[in-house]
């Protein structure tokens, strides 16, 4: 049974979401909206209001997340992977940007004694909890949980039983005791995408449900509010496959426990999430896996009563220190579309944290955040691409995407804010949106390389959809040597983006990571340098590359050139020709 969309009793978002969803867009003016309301006790403040005793009232309310992470579950030591320290003010920022919930992962084997009796020191305990504290006088439900403890000693549960099931249950009996008169905003979760070494699928399957059952029995065994707090049980490794949500559903189930949240992750269909196999798109395939997985979430738990919070939801590709592994217009789609099916299917989302900058606390990328806060109530309509091309120089012609209104009505393109003129400026059959040649003309200007106009295709209700109008070249590449550690394919990219390369032997074959298909996943083995012209080839590339073969490798762009090149390896040497 699908849902409906909020507005239904099912799902119920806390009223002061609306005004927050503007922030990013109406500013000031949405700030202070949102701060009119609860002034004048329009909508009550979300810190008073009281935890529904409906379970899945109480996760519809911490729609949606965010989760700081590589912070407190880093390792060794909170800052030790780039992050700042979790800070009042980053939570405060978060708050207003319309979260209800923030998931803390902790990684409790930084200051854990190994051995019996499994003392958690008690600084982490105390930094752990001053986190938790400055998070629920925000107003936030809190989640915290047992991280990446899973892949250091819990994976070991299956080869090391005894000493492991006593470190588990030693360190939840610790948490609990530590947290138990906590506000009943604060979530226990298990354990983090545990797996377990040694065993096969059927015995880890059981033994994911020992340690969700011990874990329920130590919780609710401790006292105080912890004997009727929400608890978040993983399916094993936290999947969504169909198998392991049944077994989790048997666990829940056998418990008769209706404080019981289950938790699944989602990162996307995997080849389109970082760019490999030729999957630049967000298409059918793309889309059937979210709505496998999403209805599959719905069909198991929220249809029998049982909720469900996705506690880790992203994108692999999405890195902001790796820009480009995923289009940027295909990572809108894709962050739109799951927005849309986690209303549909009655689902709570915590983002991984990947979209603000722990530093200034703002928005990597303003345009990405935007989309996202939109999708949380609102449908927006897209296009087959955010991109349309025009030559350096001769004859410009008409230019043709596809529309996507996603439930949406189009209504019409603008610059700058003006209006473009239908019939001159663009024409539409039915989901066909051309832009003529003399628009195209016009906004390019002088035709430098690159973006020279950018105009938005409006809909009837979510956010524009911007096309970036590029001027390009075929870009050209040169003769170059390096080595195996280092190698840089001259290219002049002329305006163009590249979107993938292949790799294969002169018999056919494919060459390089990944021999199963011939294109190469993006950043892995290649990645463009647009600073410094060129194309980088890497180490990871090249060790799996035959020594003394030939190599041709393709380039593909967004514009939908192709470009030709051939490397030799031979030991440590490279040798790159365009013939």
């Amino acid at each position: 049974m699908r849902h409906a969309l909020p507005g239904t009793s099912r799902w119920r978002l806390i009223p002061l979401i609306a005004a927050l969803v503007g922030i990013l867009v109406g500013g000031a003016g949405a700030v202070a909206a949102t701060n009119a309301a609860a002034a004048t006790g329009v909508a009550e403040r979300p810190a008073t209001r009281p935890v529904p005793r409906n379970a899945m009232d109480a996760v519809a309310a911490m729609q949606p997340g965010w989760g700081p992470s590589n912070t407190l579950d880093a390792i060794p030591n909170e800052t030790a992977w780039g992050n700042p320290p979790i800070s009042e003010a980053l939570l405060d920022s978060v708050r207003t940007r319309g979260f209800n919930s923030i998931r803390i992962p902790v990684t409790w084997s930084n200051q854990q004694q190994a051995s019996a009796p499994y003392t958690i020191a008690p600084e982490l305990l105390d930094r752990v909890e001053e986190v938790v504290d400055w998070a629920l006088a925000d107003g936030f439900y809190v989640i915290i949980d047992i991280h990446h403890d899973s892949w250091q000693w819990v994976k070991d549960l299956a080869v090391d039983h005894d000493n492991v099931r006593a470190r588990f249950d030693a360190t939840w009996q610790q948490i609990a005791e530590r947290f138990r008169d906590k506000s009943d905003k604060l979530v226990l979760e298990n354990v983090n995408e545990a797996f377990f070494d040694g065993a096969t699928d059927a015995e880890q399957l059981q033994l994911m449900d020992e340690l969700n059952r011990s874990f329920h029995s130590i919780v609710r065994g401790s006292g105080g509010k912890n004997a009727n707090r929400l608890l978040l049980m993983p399916t094993l490794g936290d999947a969504g496959t169909p198998e392991r949500m049944d077994s989790l559903l048997a666990t829940m189930q056998s418990l008769d426990d209706s404080r019981l949240i289950a938790s699944v992750h989602f990162y996307g269909f995997w080849p389109f999430s970082v760019n490999i196999a030729g999957f630049t798109r967000f298409n059918e395939e793309v889309q059937r896996d979210i709505d496998a997985v999403f209805t599959g979430m719905n069909d198991t738990f929220v249809d029998r009563g049982i909720p469900v919070i996705i506690g880790e939801i992203g994108l692999l590709g999405l890195d902001y220190t790796k820009p480009g592994v995923v289009e940027r217009g295909e990572m809108l789609k894709y962050f739109e579309a799951i927005g849309y099916a986690a209303r549909a299917n009655g689902l709570t989302l915590n983002y991984w944290d990947s979209y603000i900058d722990r530093q200034t606390f703002e928005p990597h990328d303003p345009d990405l955040f935007a989309q996202i806060q939109s999708s949380w109530t609102e449908r927006s309509g897209t296009a087959s691409l955010d991109m349309v091309f025009v030559p350096k120089s001769g004859a410009i012609g008409d230019q043709t995407l596809t529309l996507n209104p996603n439930g949406t009505t189009f209504q019409g393109l603008s610059h700058n804010g003006t209006p473009l003129i239908q019939g001159t400026d663009y024409t539409v059959s039915g989901d066909q949106l051309t832009v003529t040649a003399a628009a195209l003309t016009r906004l390019v200007g002088n035709r430098d390389y690159g973006v020279n106009a950018t105009i938005q295709a409006n809909f009837s209700q979510g956010l524009p959809w911007k096309i970036f109008v590029r001027t390009n070249d075929t870009p050209v590449v040169s003769n170059a040597t390096g080595t195996t550690d280092s190698f840089a394919i001259p290219t002049q990219f002329n305006g163009d983006v590249l979107a993938t390369m292949e790799a294969k032997y002169a018999d056919g074959s494919y060459a390089g990571p990944a021999n199963w298909t011939s294109y190469k996943e993006y950043w892995s083995s290649f990645r463009p340098d647009y600073t410094d012209n060129t194309t980088l080839l890497t180490s990871t590339f090249f060790n799996e590359v035959n020594d003394g073969a030939r190599v041709t490798l393709t380039l593909h762009f967004w514009s939908g050139a192709t470009v030709t090149y051939h490397v030799t390896r031979s030991g440590t040497s490279v040798t790159g020709t365009t013939a």
